[in-house]
């Protein structure tokens, strides 16, 4: 079975080391282009012989955040130029577990039309003195996210139920049903929930889920960044957005952290959400702490 033209999409904004190891990774006999999306510089690398060409793309930041969503489908825009067929998008902190690309183009050639693959994501702890292994080597540092589907190698489970387990860190799908899917939606802008309204989106367009075994990708380590204010603002916003345009909460987990953290009053029984004065300051005196 010949393989689709494929297409890795990623999104960075000065994550150069966490590119590197991504590129490092990758493998041109799997992919056929690296879409990479830069939202701030130019990514300073080093070559990676084994890895796919790479395709640089420039979007610049707006005053309300980093344009995740925008990115995203500057990216895949690119990647339909070069005449992909199958698109996989990685976030940038995301290394490819050996085989993840080759056993999500098996996949999309096994599932119905209007499918999200999605492979499980483990997350990695802090890399050791010398730095993360091989790419072979990191399944025995870490393990898929409990909270998600992770299929035995080579399974292939469908859902269409589940699509707020969706993220954006690692999926592909093909380039009919990005199209049918229309993309991310540009009103959200800096940090979460456009993934889970995409997800929405494209459920209501018939879409359903396959969670890929096999497809895994490994989360470098770094540490959280929904406590930053600015973060904080971003969240807000695309909370309020989301809750207008779908009618319930997103990230309510992360809602109810900031709330105990003073930096948000959050109910979710009244439908409010907003944000409390001063918060920046608690946040950085909770995190010394």
């Amino acid at each position: 079975m010949k393989r689709p033209r494929t297409a890795v999409v990623t999104i960075t904004a000065g994550r150069d080391s966490h590119l590197q190891r991504q590129r490092d990774a990758l493998d041109a006999a799997d992919a056929d282009v690296h879409v990479v999306v830069t939202m701030a510089d130019v990514p300073q690398l080093r070559p990676s012989p084994s890895a796919p060409p790479l395709e640089l793309v420039t979007v610049r930041p707006g005053p309300r955040g980093l344009p995740l969503a925008a990115a995203r489908n500057a990216g895949a825009r690119a990647a339909l130029d070069r005449e992909a067929e199958l698109l996989i998008f990685l976030d940038v902190d995301c290394v490819p577990g050996p085989g993840a690309l080759a056993r999500y183009a098996t996949a999309a050639s096994r599932v119905p039309p209007a499918t999200l693959l999605c492979g499980p994501v483990a997350y990695l702890p802090p890399p050791p003195p010398g730095g993360y292994p091989a790419p072979r080597e990191l399944a025995r540092l870490a393990r898929p996210h409990e909270g998600r589907p992770a299929p035995e190698e080579g399974e292939i489970l469908l859902d269409d139920q589940r699509f707020e387990l969706f993220w954006s860190l690692s999926f592909a799908l093909l380039r009919d049903d990005w199209r049918r899917f229309g993309g991310f939606c540009e009103q959200f802008a800096g940090y979460g929930a456009e993934d889970t309204d995409f997800a929405l989106r494209a459920a209501a367009r018939g879409a359903r889920l396959a969670w890929v075994g096999g497809a895994t990708a490994y989360h470098q380590y770094h540490p959280p960044s929904r406590h930053e204010p600015r973060h904080v603002r971003e969240l807000v916003a695309n909370a309020r957005l989301f809750h207008r345009r779908h009618g319930f909460w997103p990230m309510t987990g992360w809602l109810t952290e900031l709330d105990r953290a003073g930096a948000v009053r959050f109910d979710r029984g009244l439908g409010t959400l907003r944000l409390l004065p001063g918060f920046g300051d608690r946040l950085e005196t909770r995190q010394v702490q």
